[in-house]
């Protein structure tokens, strides 16, 4: 399972023209899942996120979860996360989960994050997305399990 997430003041994603998730404050949260990921490597990523402390306390230190921020996260299903680049100039997808398997773990991601008592709001899986954010600090970490 791999993710980039990116602290932002806000975010949405649009399918068809439609505003179907949008956040304030909180990550926005690409989402990238292989045939080897389990249940497990879910909750796993999902507790990593929820505590990583990259919010700004009161000095100004990245402190604080999004947990303690009161924060909410955008998920976003990305396989190209999967690209393999290493042979010539067209990536290769086949690293990347297939879709039943990947949507299954990608719906499971956002049960996770709610059991966590935090807000999300989601792309659609499988669907042309337009996301857009404003990128805070900019901060953006690779997460990889």
């Amino acid at each position: 399972m791999k993710t980039v997430i990116q602290r932002v003041t806000n975010a949405n994603v649009i399918v068809e023209e439609k505003v179907v998730g949008e956040i304030r404050q909180g990550l926005v949260v690409l989402i990238g899942i292989s045939d080897n990921d389990t249940e497990a490597t879910v909750k796993q990523m999902v507790h990593k996120i929820v505590n990583l402390r990259i919010f700004h306390d009161e000095n100004n230190k990245m402190n604080l979860s999004i947990k303690e921020i009161n924060g909410q996260i955008l998920a976003i299903s990305q396989f190209t996360l999967y690209a393999d680049c290493t042979r010539g100039n067209r990536p290769s997808f086949t690293g990347a989960g297939k879709p039943d398997h990947a949507n299954d773990l990608y719906q499971y991601f956002i049960s996770e994050v709610k059991e966590q008592g935090i807000g999300i709001a989601h792309g659609i899986f499988g669907a042309d997305m337009k996301v857009s954010l404003t990128n805070d600090g900019p901060v953006t970490i690779v997460l990889e399990f």
